[in-house]
């Protein structure tokens, strides 16, 4: 139950700081990706204090060996670059290029009734679907 409370509350203020910080706006996103045209640096200052909080977070928790509220911490144990990572990560890239939304804010700006993000967030999980049925078949894993 404490877990998914905690869920619950971490999700909510993830939420709240995208909201704040006008990163479920996509034109903000497309402004910071433009560099050459009208430039709009907040995302900037939005990754910093993201990156300032989870380091001193890090700081003061690296030492414990469970998580406070049980369970077990779980680090990636795959440390090698391959194919299916380089392209995931570019089509990730441009989606979040061309249409300003990565899966968080989409999802968070559901609730201010944009039609771009219902057709963001449709799209996303049509995307997951697809990759869903044809993991097994192209890379011969289950995705």
């Amino acid at each position: 139950m404490a877990q998914n409370l905690t869920a619950l509350i971490s999700g909510l203020v993830f939420a709240l700081g995208l909201g704040v910080s006008g990163m479920t706006q996509p034109q903000k996103i497309v402004g910071f990706l433009d560099l050459f045209g009208d430039w709009q640096p907040a995302l900037i200052f939005v990754m910093l204090g993201a990156i300032s909080f989870h380091s001193l977070m890090y700081y003061f928790f690296k030492h414990r060996t469970s998580p406070l509220l049980g369970g077990d911490f779980r680090m990636p144990t795959l440390k090698n670059v391959t194919p299916r990572l380089v392209i995931g990560s570019a089509i990730f890239g441009v989606g979040w290029g061309m249409a300003g939304f990565c899966p968080g804010p989409g999802i968070t700006s559901l609730f201010s009734g944009q039609s771009a993000s219902f057709q963001f967030v449709g799209a996303m999980l049509v995307g997951m679907i697809i990759f869903k049925v044809t993991a097994p078949l192209v890379l011969g894993e289950d995705g």
